[in-house]
Parts: structure tokens; C-alpha cells; sequence
């Protein structure tokens, strides 16, 4: 009996949601890693994520993405980079393919995502807005030549731009770097117009990313967690549920009414 409150009250969370979204007209969606871990893709900052491991190495993986690091130790970078930070095998799931039919339907206006993987753009969402960049662009550092991620990892050690053989970086905000005055202009554009932002899969902890939450000025506050956050007693919304199946269960019975 106790299971079925739980799944009666669910379904109330979810109905409560589905009206939310029926209601509005200019949703953005801001999400951190939690809206990847479906696609095993490591959370950083779980305890089974990437800040975690034990590496045979006396530096941590903050330092390993962090740009001293890159520059001082590249090939110490690039070993960690490739083995923890790209998962060409990732596919988009049920909150990517959710997201990108609200943005189909003319519900979805943004989506601003601090995660590095493409995976929203994959599932087919046109307007993204990527804090802290992504894993599937690399720019040389001299003659800023393009290289996919397959370049990265068929690279043996340190990649090179083919062109001038100057070392390629990957097109991804590191420790120590600033985030692009663009995308952060553009996030804070679409969350300011934005009736109803929807907050999914992050612990609002990482700055400057979560400061961005507070230029929303609209109607509906949602937030979609496993675990609390400091925004939760702002909300008009609270799910503590895994965000993949709230948005697939909350797109489903969209597309049945």
C-alpha cells in the first residue's frame, strides 16, 4: 500500500507538470549532469562520478581539467580527457527526446545545459546554449582549424592540428577559464523571457552556471532533482524523481490529450 501513495502521489507530481507545460508558452530548460547519467555518462560530482576515482597519479581530476594542467601537462591531460570526458557510444534519452519534442511542439524556447556532451542537439533540440562548451568541437590553438572528437581520440598523445602542428584544444570550458560571454548572453536572454523554467538534473552548486537561474523573472519555477537544492523552497513544482522518466511520462500524456 505504501508503494502505490508513492505512485499515486507521482502521478499528481506529473499531472501538476503536464499543466504547467500545457499553461505556458516560452519554456527554457536548465540542466546540469544528472540529465546525462541516463546515458551513462558519469556525474561529476556523485560519488560514483568522475571527482571520486583513484588515480595512479598524485593529481586529482580537478587539476586534470583544470587549464594549468592542460597546458603544463598535455599529455597527462589528453590521457585523462579521453578516458573520462568523451563517450562517443552516448545516445540521447527519454529527458533529451522529451525536451526536443516541447521545442517541436513550440513549448520549448531554450535549453541552457552545463553538461559537455551534444547529447540535447543529438536528440534533436535546434536552440542550445552550452555553458561550458562541448567535447565534439576542438579548435586548433594556432590557426583555430575544426577536428571532431574522433580526432581526439584516434590522436595518439597529444593532438595535432594537421595544418600547422600546433596542439588542438578541445572546444570545453576548463578550471580556470571563463565561460563565453555568447552563450552566457544568450542564456540569460532566454531565461529572463521565459514564463516557465523548468530546473532538471543538477545540485545548483556549480558557479558561475547556477547564478543564471536568478534572471528568471517568469510565472513557474519547476525543479526536477533526485536530491534537494538550494532553490527548491522557490518553486512552485518540486519532483524528486529521475528527470529521464518525469519528462518522458510528462511529454507522453501531453501528446495523449
Amino acid at each position: 500500500m505504501k508503494e502505490k501513495r508513492g505512485d499515486d502521489f507521482m502521478d499528481k507530481k506529473v499531472t501538476e507538470l503536464v499543466d504547467i507545460l500545457k499553461d505556458s508558452k516560452s519554456i527554457v530548460f536548465f540542466g546540469g549532469a544528472g540529465v546525462s547519467t541516463a546515458s551513462e555518462i558519469p556525474d561529476f560530482r556523485s560519488s560514483n562520478g568522475l571527482y571520486s576515482k583513484k588515480l595512479n597519479r598524485n593529481f586529482t581530476p580537478e587539476q586534470a581539467v583544470s587549464h594549468s594542467f592542460f597546458i603544463q601537462y598535455p599529455e597527462e591531460f589528453f590521457d585523462f580527457y579521453k578516458k573520462n570526458l568523451i563517450y562517443p557510444e552516448a545516445k540521447p534519452n527519454a529527458c533529451h527526446i522529451a525536451l526536443a519534442e516541447l521545442e517541436q511542439m513550440g513549448k520549448l524556447s531554450a535549453v541552457v545545459t552545463q553538461n559537455i556532451d551534444g547529447l540535447h542537439q543529438a536528440a534533436g533540440s535546434k536552440q542550445v546554449y552550452e555553458l561550458h562548451g562541448s567535447v565534439l568541437r576542438n579548435y586548433c590553438m594556432k590557426c583555430h582549424a575544426f577536428y571532431d572528437a574522433n580526432y581526439i581520440l584516434g590522436a595518439e598523445g597529444v593532438p595535432v592540428c594537421e595544418k600547422c602542428g600546433a596542439v588542438v584544444k578541445p572546444d570545453v570550458v576548463l578550471y580556470e577559464e571563463s565561460l563565453d560571454d555568447k552563450v552566457i548572453s544568450g542564456a540569460i536572454r532566454s531565461i529572463s523571457q521565459a514564463d516557465t523554467l523548468i530546473i532538471g538534473g543538477t545540485s545548483l552548486i556549480v558557479y558561475p552556471a547556477a547564478g543564471l537561474i536568478n534572471y528568471f523573472n517568469g510565472k513557474k519555477l519547476v525543479l526536477i532533482n533526485k536530491s534537494s537544492t538550494v532553490a527548491d523552497s522557490k518553486a512552485d513544482l518540486v519532483i524528486n524523481d529521475d528527470i529521464a522518466k518525469v519528462m518522458k511520462c510528462a511529454i507522453d500524456a501531453m501528446k495523449m490529450k
